[in-house]
């Protein structure tokens, strides 16, 4: 069977185990969670010989050390991933939740019902841990899932799909509801993002040219975000020891994901008294510095050898390092700061630290990102951190969902109106 054939079976028979998924209980929805999970646990030693299949072909192709670790899983990750669909199985369902509801003067009651977007397209690189989140959200809000992993998780993602097949058997659901792609072709991705007969909506997650070219070639509706180029600004009313806390989490806590902090705003009023200590602390983990000029001269008077310093140039403040890299500018006050990101930030996630209300508020409404903070590290940008549960990816978009996607992002609105009989006049 030619790719094109395959993917269209594959997007018909998930256009027809959608209507079975978007009726289906939430008891039979959870059912299948949990099956799902014993599943993962019963299959431990199976799912850990397929990953090893998967690691040491990575290990022969010369992949590089971070992408391994992101292949790998663990007997913790193993059992993370069984806790996770636990957990989705506990969350509220959201289909067929009723809000808005409003009488008119007609006598009819209008309002909205939650429901499932339908046939969901994920395509995803190394992390096989995806393939069970992803089953859960999906299923859990109601949609059909087509999943498409990285060739360098083949094994370990096959592996998983059979968990989520014998969950979706258990509670008499159809296996279809959740495929996962059998086949590295590229070309399968071409199929997926242009079938909009059978599929609603696409979820990329991975490197920034995966993303760009799934924009630029989808004919379906793409729910995405290309970098995270987040910032802290630090206030003229910031509280030193809440400033250099929430930069050291926001920048070192990890490097390699999309909330970490990449610039750093210092307001000029308290760059001399608090840029010290940041910068220090900042180099003592190894951090480079790309500063402008005026930083530059703060951060050598205050010690920070000049191999860990940087001249910043332009293209490093829109600059998602995922390294231990930041960029740092000092800026005449909370006017250039908000200038500054809305100028240069991905939308993704920013944070001011201040003491000043009236500042805070003018941050929040006047900077355009999807997640916007006060004295907090921009690192709880994350849909479990948020009470999502889980999440499915992180959209700067503003249609249709914004910030990290769980289970409401997966779904839509439809109005609804109740009647006794009325017609209009």
């Amino acid at each position: 069977m030619d790719i094109k054939t395959y993917m269209q079976s594959v997007g018909r028979q998930a256009r027809a185990a959608s209507r079975a998924v978007a009726a289906a209980s939430t008891d039979a929805k959870n059912k299948a969670l949990l099956a799902m999970a014993a599943e993962i646990r019963t299959r431990q030693a199976a799912l850990s010989a397929a990953n090893q299949r998967d690691l040491e072909e990575a290990r022969a192709n010369g992949l590089e050390p971070a992408m391994i670790d992101r292949l790998t899983l663990s007997e913790k990750g193993i059992e993370s991933m069984a806790l996770g669909l636990e957990q989705v199985a506990a969350l509220p369902d959201p289909v067929g939740e009723m809000t808005d509801l409003k009488r008119r003067p007609s006598g009819i009651s209008v309002g909205k019902m939650r429901v499932p977007l339908g046939v969901i397209g994920i395509i995803y690189e190394a992390r096989p841990n995806v393939t069970a989140d992803a089953a859960a959200l999906c299923l859990k809000s109601g949609n059909a899932a087509i999943l498409r992993g990285g060739k360098e998780a083949l094994h370990s993602n096959q592996a998983i799909a059979e968990c989520v097949r014998a969950g979706l058997a258990a509670a008499g659901l159809p296996e279809a509801a959740i495929q996962v792609v059998d086949t590295t072709d590229r070309a399968a991705v071409g199929e997926l993002i242009t079938m909009p007969q059978f599929v609603d909506v696409i979820v990329p997650r991975g490197g920034k040219g995966l993303i760009e070219r799934i924009s630029r070639e989808a004919r379906v509706p793409v729910i995405k975000h290309l970098d995270g180029n987040c910032h802290v600004y630090v206030d003229e009313f910031a509280d030193p020891a809440k400033a250099l806390a929430i930069v050291e989490n926001s920048k070192t806590q990890r490097y390699g994901t999309c909330n970490t902090t990449e610039s750093l705003l210092v307001d000029a009023a308290i760059a001399p008294a608090q840029l010290p200590a940041i910068g220090i602390m900042l180099a003592g983990k190894d951090v480079e510095l790309r500063a402008c000029p005026a930083s530059l001269a703060i951060l050598r008077t205050a010690g920070v050898a000049d191999a860990q310093l940087k001249e910043a140039v332009e293209s490093d403040w829109s600059e998602e390092f995922l390294a231990p890299i930041i960029a740092i500018k000092i800026v005449a006050g909370l006017d250039e700061a908000i200038e500054h990101i809305n100028t240069y930030s991905s939308q993704h996630t920013e944070a001011i630290v201040t003491e000043n209300y009236t500042r805070a508020m003018r941050f929040l409404r006047e900077v355009d990102s999807a997640s916007v903070m006060i004295n907090a590290s921009t690192r709880f940008a994350d849909g479990f951190e948020y009470g999502l549960g889980a999440e499915i990816g992180i959209s700067t978009d503003k249609i249709h969902a914004r910030g990290p996607v769980g289970l409401e992002g997966l779904t839509s609105q439809k109005w609804i109106v109740f009647g006794d009989g009325q017609v209009r006049s």
